[in-house]
């Protein structure tokens, strides 16, 4: 079988990630070797961006997220792919794309999200309230179910309203995602 191609350069963590990924799809990425990412890795995602776009695929963990966090503050077109939690863990309980299988690598590859760097805020504290993603016992694993489903990484209540903003993911589908959850 042949790899998908990946036009977009990965800007992934480290060594592990690009070898894992080139395992998993036809592709070119820059290692940002940590969270404290200098300015020569930025100027190289800088570069990726004006000729052929770049997607940030970090680790599902707070590093992961720090350097993420970082690179969007700066870059907030970036397009970013998400890896679950749960795909992400290793044998010997690290957390690391490096990890993940080849067949969860090349879906969440597929699930590519864009910020708007203007955003509306169309989902609202009352929304998460009213779709119990906030505010009951029961929201944490509302909230994980529908990180997962969207492939957007999880989040705390405010994080994953700023996401479905940040994303632009309609009411319609929040809705339609949390009515697939089981027992409801």
């Amino acid at each position: 079988m042949e790899k998908p191609i990946v036009k977009e350069i990965i800007v992934v963590e480290g060594k592990d990630d690009t070898r894992r990924l080139n395992e998993a799809v036809s592709c070119e990425t820059i290692e940002t070797n940590g969270s404290a990412i200098n300015e020569t890795v930025m100027r190289e995602i800088e570069v990726a961006l004006s000729t052929r776009g770049a997607i940030i695929f970090t680790d599902p963990d707070y590093p992961g997220q720090k350097i993420r966090n970082t690179i969007i503050e700066r870059f907030p077109d970036i397009k970013e792919a998400f890896m679950p939690r749960e795909k992400a863990k290793g044998k010997n309980g690290g957390i690391g794309i490096e990890h993940a299988s080849v067949e969860d690598i090349v879906d969440s590859l597929s699930k590519v999200y864009t910020s708007v760097s203007r955003y509306e805020e169309n989902i609202t504290i009352q929304d998460m309230v009213r779709w119990r993603l906030s505010g009951n016992r029961e929201a944490s694993n509302r909230r994980t179910y529908l990180c997962d489903r969207l492939n957007i990484g999880y989040a705390n209540a405010g994080q994953l309203r700023k996401k479905l903003n940040r994303y632009s993911i309609s009411h319609e589908r929040i809705e339609q995602t949390l009515n697939e959850l089981k027992g409801e």
